[in-house]
């Protein structure tokens, strides 16, 4: 049972469906594999209210836990809605990238559709709990946070990606919104400098659909989905792409040098090494075989923007961390 929920956190998959239990099919109709991206933007949440405001107490991380809580069970309600109506609109099918790169809630049988909008029913619940609570001890803006993350979650899996707003939707919602709403939820107050210093990993998040999206580029422009890509084309879309990564440490030196946080976050540079072997990856034609055991097959180049993500993220909280211990270590 514990290999198979490994297998489900890890992939998104499960190798017999016929044995998979309760939890198994809902890690994997839950995507619990990419909980990392959002549990990241809650913890960076965490740590600049820590460096930019000051120490908290178990109350105030009370606040964060729960509010990190909530980001997860409205990241659920996305992933549940998106497969709802991509699954009612005809778009998701057996050759569907969707539904090849994990298994799919009804494609693959581990779900039905009532049993999607149940849960997404239920976890609105649970969020909408957590979103009054907080704002009653926080104050109303946790309402607005709250509200806004709903619409344009249901804005992005109904309208916005078809259109090529996707990416911008996932960096807004992903960095300045959910990052700025954990900061909130544990000082009850709003700082400009927690905008900007969101937006670096919120364009990482984005990067990561923007390489989903060119991954299936031509089944989108034959289901009639007007992603980023199909508009601009797979050249220019690689051109965005490689941009991504180049803004994100154009960001950061410039967050560094106007003071908005700590010198420590230039760690973030440290993942140029692994840029560079994404970069070289993605500079030639997609394989027509991908290697063995590649993970998210058929994905290739949301694969490698992820790759970059994942340490491009992680040396980022470790600046942060080093900024908090410099911080109150020398005071």
């Amino acid at each position: 049972m514990l290999s198979r929920w490994y297998v489900a956190l890890r992939q998104c998959n499960v190798p017999d469906i016929a044995e998979a239990d309760f939890v198994t099919r809902w890690l994997i109709i839950s995507r619990a594999c990419i909980f990392s991206i959002t549990l990241t933007s809650g913890l960076i949440g965490m740590l600049l209210a820590a460096e930019l405001h000051g120490p908290f107490g178990l109350r105030e991380l009370g606040y964060a836990l729960m509010a990190v809580m909530g980001l997860i069970a409205a990241h659920v309600t996305n992933n549940l809605l998106n497969d709802y109506i991509d699954t009612v609109r005809g778009v998701d099918t057996v050759e569907y990238t969707r539904g090849r790169y994990t298994t799919h809630p009804m494609l693959g049988g581990l779900t039905t559709l009532k049993h999607l909008l149940v849960g997404a029913l239920i976890l609105t619940l649970f969020d909408i709990v957590i979103m009054c609570y907080l704002a009653s001890q926080q104050g109303p803006m946790i309402v607005a946070f709250g509200v806004s993350g709903f619409f344009l979650s249901l804005a992005y899996t109904s309208i916005l990606k078809r259109f090529g707003l996707g990416e911008v939707t996932v960096m807004v919602v992903w960095g300045p919104l959910m990052i700025m709403g954990v900061y909130y939820s544990i000082t009850g107050e709003m700082n400009s400098d927690v905008w900007w210093i969101a937006l670096p990993y919120g364009l990482m998040v984005a990067s990561v659909l923007l390489g989903k999206h060119i991954d299936r580029i031509e089944q989108d422009r034959t289901a009639g989905i007007s992603s980023l890509p199909v508009i601009l084309g797979k050249k220019w879309s690689l051109l965005l792409l490689k941009s991504t990564f180049i803004i994100f440490y154009l960001l950061i030196f410039v967050l560094v040098l106007r003071g908005m946080v700590g010198a420590w976050v230039l760690l973030s540079v440290l993942g140029i090494v692994r840029l560079s072997k994404v970069w070289k990856a993605i500079s030639k034609p997609r394989p027509e075989t991908l290697p063995q055991n590649w993970p998210g097959e058929p994905l290739w180049y949301a694969v490698w923007s992820m790759y970059f993500h994942r340490a491009a993220g992680s040396f980022f909280v470790l600046g942060i961390i080093f900024n908090i211990i410099t911080k109150y270590a020398f005071a």
